[in-house]
């Protein structure tokens, strides 16, 4: 008398039928579906033992159910990206929530390298200098109306340049003449002496230090022979007698020199 073969579930003779042996003992396929299968998050019918499963986390899927929540296109073969648990293809993820390049308006791809700045997005190779087009990344950069320059295309086309060097002033500087100057640049014509912040004048347009302006250029006082505008007036403009300043008051001259009135009415 042969031995039973019977499903472990249902107890039913598997003779002359297709079931599924496990460890637990030989399984007819309804049983072994209804008892081992999972449910696919899509459809939720069983995924049966004959199906193709796929699966991502916790969550298992028919072959056909494992679609694009978005264009359905399988995901069975692609890339995807999970997006508050519904599935993306690439493409979908992409044009939903990936910036677009300010550049050149493509998309920018997810972990791809790119740079962010006042809002906007670029693919790490599509940020160039306005000036020379070379790459921005790993550079400072000025930016200007929505332009943006490296330091030097910046400071070449925008810095103002000094009006005795002609080199542009990246910091600092002095104001002559309505144009700017380095300051180590602005120095008397006369003596190179620098006049950042020290009184001095000019002559055909050049700067000199009040010494060399007064030393080259100054009438000279008829008495101490010193630049008349280095001097006060009182100093020197005094009766060549008894001394007595002559500023405000009348004079009278005398060969090369200048008298007060009582000196004069006193005769030789």
């Amino acid at each position: 008398m042969s031995e039973a073969f019977d499903c472990a579930k249902c107890s039913e003779s598997l003779f002359g039928r297709k079931y599924i042996q496990t460890d637990s003992g030989p399984y007819c396929v309804p049983c072994y579906d209804n008892t081992f299968a999972n449910t696919c998050a899509e459809c939720k019918q069983l995924i049966g033992h004959d199906s193709r499963e796929l699966f991502y986390e916790d969550r298992h899927f028919h072959e056909g159910c494992f679609r694009c929540c978005r264009c359905q296109r399988s995901l069975a073969d692609e890339p995807f990206t999970c997006q508050d648990s519904e599935l993306l293809c690439n493409d979908c993820y992409c044009s939903a929530f990936s910036s677009q390049c300010s550049a050149c308006g493509e998309t920018v791809m997810p972990g791809s390298r790119k740079l962010e700045y006042g809002g906007q997005t670029w693919h790490e190779y599509c940020f160039l200098c306005s000036g020379c087009d070379q790459p921005l990344g790993s550079c400072s950069f000025v930016p200007d109306k929505g332009a943006y320059y490296c330091v030097p295309c910046y400071e070449d086309k925008f810095a103002p340049r000094c009006a005795r060097c002609s080199k542009t002033l990246t910091q600092g500087g002095v104001t002559y003449r309505d144009q700017p100057w380095h300051r180590e640049c602005l120095v008397c014509t006369g003596c190179q002496t620098p006049l950042a912040g020290q009184q001095f004048t000019s002559r055909d347009e050049d700067p000199y230090c009040v010494s060399c302006f007064g030393e080259l250029f100054a009438p000279k006082c008829s008495s101490c022979k010193s630049p008349i505008d280095l001097v006060e007036a009182s100093t020197c403009f005094s009766c060549a007698r008894c001394s007595t300043s002559l500023v405000g008051l009348g004079f009278v001259p005398d060969g090369d020199q200048v008298l007060c009135q009582g000196c004069s009415q006193a005769g030789p």
